[in-house]
Order: C-alpha cells, then structure tokens, then sequence
C-alpha cells in the first residue's frame, strides 16, 4: 500500500510518469523502507496507463463485491419456519420473570439513596 500510495503522491504532484527513483524518494523522505521488487510491479502495472482510467475502473469493481451483510439477513429466515414460533413464546416467559424483577425492587431502600 505505501508504494502505491507514493506513486499517487507522485502524480498528485503532478509527475506524471514516476519513476522507481522518485518512489523510493517519496517513502524515504517519511522513513518507509523502498521494497525494489514491489516498486517494479507497481510500475509495471501502471506503464501506459492514466491513473483516473484505473481508479475508475477500481471503483466499478469495488463496487460489484457483495458487502456479505445482506446474505446472512436474507439466510437466516430461510433456515426453518418452525424456530419461529417458539420465540414467540419466550417474550412472555421474559415479560414474567420482569414483573418479579419489578416486584423485589420494593424491598425499602434504592441503590443510590
């Protein structure tokens, strides 16, 4: 990620075509150590292209992963419709045990007095 981050430092600067030299340039100037052979793919990867072009197309393909939040929601109805109606009966099995709860309030005294 720092070797990408620094080739777009680069370009936001405005060079247009960074070179390996300005990259390790960029990360020693904040103290990150320059790996050779990660600069070089980076580099090799980007050759001739226009860095809006890429980031476009990074979106466009971020943008088609599924987030995983709305498979689980939609697979867990679908697991059985029988677990259904036994949670229904366990909110007043709860309702009951919160009256007695409410009833040993009333013992004289408060936490906070």
């Amino acid at each position: 990620m720092k070797v990408v981050a620094a080739y777009l430092l680069a370009v936001l600067g405005g060079n247009t075509c960074p070179t390996a030299d300005d990259l390790k340039d960029i990360l020693g100037s904040v103290g990150a150590e320059a790996d050779d052979d990660k600069i070089e793919l980076l580099l090799s990867e980007v050759k001739g292209k226009d860095i809006t072009e890429l980031i476009a197309s990074g979106r466009e393909k971020v943008a088609s992963v599924p987030s995983g939040g709305g498979a689980i929601a939609v697979a867990a109805p679908a697991g059985g419709g029988g677990a259904a109606a036994p949670a229904a009966d366990e909110p007043k099995k709860e309702e009951k045990v919160e009256e007695k709860e409410e009833s040993d309030e009333d013992m004289g005294f408060s936490l906070f007095d």
